[in-house]
């Protein structure tokens, strides 16, 4: 299970249990997709229903991944915290049809979840600044894994907004 404290400065305290399936293989480059991992369709569709369900955020097509991939969009008027780690728009994370996400999390969270295995730093992660939390969370294979990578969704929101949820 994943907790998630929140302090004054908007740091992120979390807790992640250990990824039990294999860590799939990625691209180097962009587009930084995995290889080798099929989708599991309905957990690709319980997650965007759950997405949908964040206050002031939207599923919509993307506008900076590739075709039929679904972005997470804040709504205009919520104000942002972290509006330099949103890559396009104010889309703050990406579905890939291959059911991965990229998502801008709050660096130590990042690293907490790549460390438990859940994800691996996106190849510019390190070139541009406010980028060192961006991510690719691997395509959950269960109800068990899709909670934690809708909370590591939420954990994302959160950085983004400001918000607590």
């Amino acid at each position: 299970m994943i907790c998630i404290a929140h302090k004054p400065s908007l740091a992120q305290s979390i807790e992640v249990p250990e990824r039990t399936t294999p860590r799939p293989e990625t691209t180097r480059g962009v587009p930084h997709v995995q290889i080798g991992v099929a989708p599991v369709p309905g957990l690709t569709e319980d997650l965007l229903r759950r997405v949908n369900e964040i206050p002031d955020v939207e599923v919509r097509e993307t506008v900076i991944s590739m075709p039929g991939a679904k972005g997470f969009w804040l709504a205009d008027n919520l104000s942002l915290a972290h509006p330099e780690v949103i890559v396009g728009g104010r889309e703050f994370a990406h579905v890939h049809p291959d059911g991965s996400l990229h998502a801008s999390l709050e660096p130590e969270t990042a690293r907490v979840a790549i460390d438990a295995g859940w994800a691996v730093a996106h190849p510019w992660s390190q070139k541009r600044p406010g980028w060192e939390g961006f991510v690719m969370i691997f395509t959950p294979s269960s109800e068990v894994e899709l909670d934690v990578v809708f909370q590591l969704v939420l954990a994302s929101y959160n950085y983004v907004t400001g918000r607590s949820l």
